[in-house]
């Protein structure tokens, strides 16, 4: 661990140049990238201390996602590593103490996922007559092969994120922790999943409802638009907007997946 502060944290142009030099194979590009990023595994391992494994094996452990995230990471999207590589550590944090035997009391909406999974991942064993690929898995509950992992992988977190961290009464509860150093593993999966079965239910609309619905709304990462903004955007009037906002939210009320995604919340 001591090594870690050999290596100088990177700008996100150097993070820039190291991603592309690794896309080429650049092995040695592919070490510093890990190596300046080592800090970040050890400063997260510190937050899981006391849940069933030491320190050492904590960073080694993280270690096995800081690896991953870099094989994984996207530098066209414009984010810096750290943003990124942290959910792969922590993911690869709550494995290696899901390893240890420790339990975890999941979040409901969390709880109904994996319950889906783990029901799916039967029957489609009882149909095939054998052990089915995560693909298979994913294609049945219509979900990406990354989210059932993830799901999987808070599935088995090791600890109550109820359990108090540190000795002091004003210490907060893990989960606390968590959330105060960003979005969870368990948010964005959530935030994967319900975008997902959103836009499933988008699709059933038609076109016109579809399209008011993205603007008014916000959807696909643009902001909220004003009636009097989406009309002119769609060439119609404030009024038609408004009309077509109610009709399509009437449908999507009546939509038995957001019901479920509403319940489950």
């Amino acid at each position: 661990m001591s090594n870690a502060r050999r290596y100088p944290l990177l700008t996100a142009a150097e993070e820039i140049d190291l991603a592309q030099s690794i896309e080429r194979g650049d092995l040695a590009a592919k070490e510093r990238l890990i190596n300046s990023n080592l800090r970040l595994v050890i400063s997260l391992a510190r937050k899981y201390q006391g849940y069933g494994l030491p320190l050492t094996d904590l960073v080694q452990e993280g270690v096995l996602g800081l690896i991953r995230g870099v094989e994984k990471f996207d530098w066209r999207r414009g984010y810096k590593f750290s943003t990124y590589g942290t959910l792969w550590i922590r993911q690869a944090l709550q494995r290696g103490l899901a390893n240890s035997g420790r339990t975890v009391r999941l979040p409901v909406h969390i709880d109904s996922r994996s319950r889906k999974i783990a029901r799916t991942e039967r029957e489609l064993a009882a149909k095939l007559g054998h052990d089915p690929s995560l693909d298979e898995i994913a294609a049945a509950v219509e979900l990406s092969v990354e989210e059932v992992e993830l799901i999987r992988s808070v599935d088995q977190a090791p600890a109550s994120l109820d359990k108090p961290v540190g000795d002091s009464d004003d210490s907060g509860a893990l989960g606390e922790l968590i959330a105060g150093e960003g979005p969870s593993p368990e948010s964005e999966v959530l935030e994967a999943v319900e975008e997902r079965e959103i836009e499933h239910a988008l699709v059933r609309l038609p076109d016109d409802e579809r399209k008011v619905v993205r603007l008014r709304f916000g959807l696909g990462g643009e902001q909220p638009a004003a009636l009097s903004e989406a009309g002119r955007r769609l060439g119609i009037s404030g009024e038609r907007v408004r009309q077509l906002e109610q009709r399509a939210l009437e449908r999507l009320a009546d939509d038995e997946e957001l019901r479920s995604l509403r319940a489950a919340a």
